[in-house]
């Protein structure tokens, strides 16, 4: 447990949580993504970091 660097991972964790609650936030209020809402919460929930950049880029749709 010495070696690892917390001080990396620790705001990498907290960045992970932070986008993950903002992505659900974001697709529970949006009135329609592409795919169905249900997969795009499985993504950002197991998809750690990169789940969540990829609702973002790819998953909401332009207003």
């Amino acid at each position: 447990m010495e070696d690892i660097p917390w001080g990396l991972i620790g705001p990498l964790v907290g960045l992970q949580l932070l986008l993950a609650v903002i992505g659900l936030i974001s697709l529970s209020k949006a009135e329609s993504v592409r795919g169905p809402k249900w997969l795009w919460a499985i993504v950002i929930v197991l998809g750690n970091l990169i789940g969540s950049i990829a609702y973002f880029t790819a998953g909401r749709k332009e207003v």
